[in-house]
């Protein structure tokens, strides 16, 4: 006997449901029953605690949507961080309870099911972007985006496709910048042959040779071929204007300035529906080799692809993943990797505010700003030197050695260092990896005095990713002129005996006291006043340490995964020039694999990325 052609569907799906229907089970047997004792009370309704309310959740169908509020919520419990001190606690069978149940609901998610890479909106340029396309494509040595206006920050960076909008006046200034660039050009010979390299050997080929000239120089800023219809639109314009009595240089000036004023130079195109020559199956489309280039040369450089990238991709190469990964290591050694420190680091880790931080000169009157210049340089030579040479991730929190010249060693007490030339040392003590810096250390401190507070709630968010609420409205600053580390521990004790102020305060002031032994410039110190400094912590779960070296290693070995975490999110987030979505856990996951699996060195993280389906791939319009 036969079975009637759907029973074995019939029969898989009875085989399935009960699986399918397991996690949900698991919800509302763990989950749910702890969330009614240990949080609805306080995160429920409108009014719901740091906006979170628990009593909408009923099942588990919100998990994978909002799987980081429940990643977060996993570390709280766990950390003991919630529910409050002064709450009913949780036992430890509750506790992992409700751990394996939310672990086991978001380890269902399957990358494999449904590519989902997102969409990026149509961006263009940055300042940063602009100066270093127009240095490379010109080869003039100047920043014409000087003074445009500001650009929008979103999701902690300013190359957000979201957010980088164009107003009246940028638009204005794009026009007049592109005739001030054409004029510098043609007033500059080395700069005139770096545009228009072909020369017309007799006056026949004027023409011919301006036409290719044009051609490629449009090419090159449009970071792809010019096609037939912008050749005739620009080859109109030559006509018009020599039709005219324009001298040939003001011919090629107007050309120029056309170009650079040009969507496709100032914005980075990737169309959001399929190419010739490119698969796109269900919304989904590959991008091609030109997009790629410019994804790459943009994530690694900040400018505007080189030869090599154009090269290959005019050869149809460059979308061999295997190639992409080959060409993001070449592009890491490179020189020009410097723009991931000053354009990546300099936002995540906030680096770009140093040059504007004012110490207070009543109580640091030998801070200068030759000193503040050299606080920045270690941190940035240091962070480049961990690029070009392919050092370990995990050597930003507990390396053993930084770049220091004289002024800056003397700030520190390391002898035996003269000159103003920066030199690699090794260190000793309590200093270990960036957190150490006196950048650092600075930017996470008041003017007056060191902050233990701010240092914490840095590494929370830049480090951890844990970025603690905001604090309640009715709670005072401390003090600026609380000088004392007596006094500062007792203020933060009164935050933390606030149920609501301990479940963050906790955490962060363990992080922040670990560095009190440093002051607000970075120098070592022993004494706050007539108080001994004490730098001793614990860290939610009983962990406890003595001062920044112990706290380091805790996070370089302990904490290393969330840490690896935390650096993918922000660089992916980077490299896409857009917010994360759901599937971008998968790059995540991936990538901390590839980090643990090559020694955590930074050129395994960058080219998971650059290998990704986020990067090499783009969500259509179906219309």
């Amino acid at each position: 006997m036969h079975l009637p052609h759907f029973i074995p569907f019939v029969l898989s799906a009875l085989l399935v449901i009960p699986w399918a229907c397991a996690e949900d089970t698991r919800f509302r047997q763990q989950v749910v029953p702890f969330l009614e004792t240990h949080c609805v009370a306080c995160h429920s309704g409108d009014e719901a605690e740091a906006a979170v309310a628990f009593d909408r959740f009923t099942d588990s169908a919100g998990v994978q949507t909002q799987y980081q509020l429940w990643e977060k919520v996993i570390r709280l419990v766990q950390d003991h961080q919630m529910p409050p001190t002064g709450e009913q606690q949780p036992s430890a069978d509750e506790i992992a309870g409700l751990s394996a149940a939310l672990k086991a609901e978001l380890a269902t998610f399957d990358c494999s099911a449904e590519k989902r890479p997102g969409r990026v909106t149509l961006r263009r340029l940055n300042r940063a972007e602009y100066n270093n396309t127009v240095r490379d494509l010109t080869g003039l040595n100047i920043t014409p985006a000087a003074d445009f206006p500001s650009d929008d920050v979103g999701e902690g960076f300013d190359n957000i496709g979201d957010v980088l909008t164009i107003s009246p006046i940028l638009l204005e200034k794009y026009l007049t910048t592109a005739e001030a660039i054409a004029a510098q050009v043609i007033a500059d010979d080395k700069a005139k042959a770096h545009v228009f390299p072909h020369k017309a050997e007799t006056d026949d080929k004027r023409i011919e040779v301006a036409r290719r000239n044009i051609a490629e120089f449009a090419s090159r800023a449009f970071r792809r071929p010019v096609t037939d219809d912008e050749k005739r639109r620009l080859f109109e314009l030559m006509k018009f204007a020599w039709e005219n009595d324009t001298p040939p240089e003001q011919i090629q000036e107007t050309v120029i300035a056309a170009i650079l004023a040009n969507p496709n130079f100032l914005f980075r195109v990737e169309s959001g529906r399929s190419q010739k020559k490119t698969k796109d199956e269900g919304g989904i489309r590959e991008l091609n080799d030109y997009e790629l280039a410019s994804r790459l040369s943009y994530f690694l450089w900040s400018t505007m692809p080189d030869k090599a990238l154009i090269d290959l991709a005019s050869k149809g190469k460059l979308r061999n993943r295997n190639t992409l990964a080959e060409q993001a290591r070449r592009m890491l050694a490179d020189e020009r990797a410097v723009a991931l420190v000053k354009n990546f680091a300099g936002q995540w880790l906030q680096l770009r505010d140093v040059p504007n931080l004012t110490p207070d000169p009543k109580v640091f009157p030998d801070f200068d700003s030759e000193l503040q210049a050299a606080m920045l340089h270690e941190t940035e030579m240091f962070l480049g030197t961990i690029i070009r040479e392919d050092h370990s991730v995990l050597d930003v929190l507990n390396a053993d050695y930084t770049f220091v010249n004289d002024r800056l060693a003397k700030h520190y007490g390391i002898p035996d260092v003269a000159g103003k030339e920066f030199r690699k040392v090794t260190l000793s003590g309590q200093r270990r990896g960036v957190l150490t810096h006196a950048s650092i250390l600075m930017l996470t401190s008041n003017p007056g005095r060191t902050s233990p507070v701010k240092r914490g709630k840095w590494i929370l968010e830049n480090i951890l990713a844990e970025p603690p609420p905001p604090p309640p409205a009715d709670v005072p600053e401390l003090a600026e002129d609380s000088e004392t580390l007596g006094s500062l521990r007792e203020q933060l004790e009164q935050h933390r005996s606030n149920p609501a102020c301990a479940v963050c305060h906790v955490k962060m002031d363990a992080l922040g006291f670990a560095m009190e032994n440093f002051d607000a410039v970075g120098a070592w110190r022993d004494k706050v006043g007539r108080f001994d400094i004490d730098a001793s912590a614990e860290l939610p779960g009983g962990r406890k340490f003595t001062g920044a070296a112990e706290m380091l290693q805790i996070l370089s070995e302990e904490k290393k995964t969330e840490f690896c975490r935390c650096l993918t999110g922000k660089l992916l987030t980077y490299a896409l020039g857009r917010g994360m979505i759901p599937h971008d856990r998968c790059v995540i996951n991936d990538a901390v694999k590839q980090l643990e699996k090559n020694d955590y060195r930074f050129s395994a993280l960058v080219t998971s990325i650059v290998t990704s389906d986020a990067f090499v791939l783009m969500e259509t319009s179906r219309d």
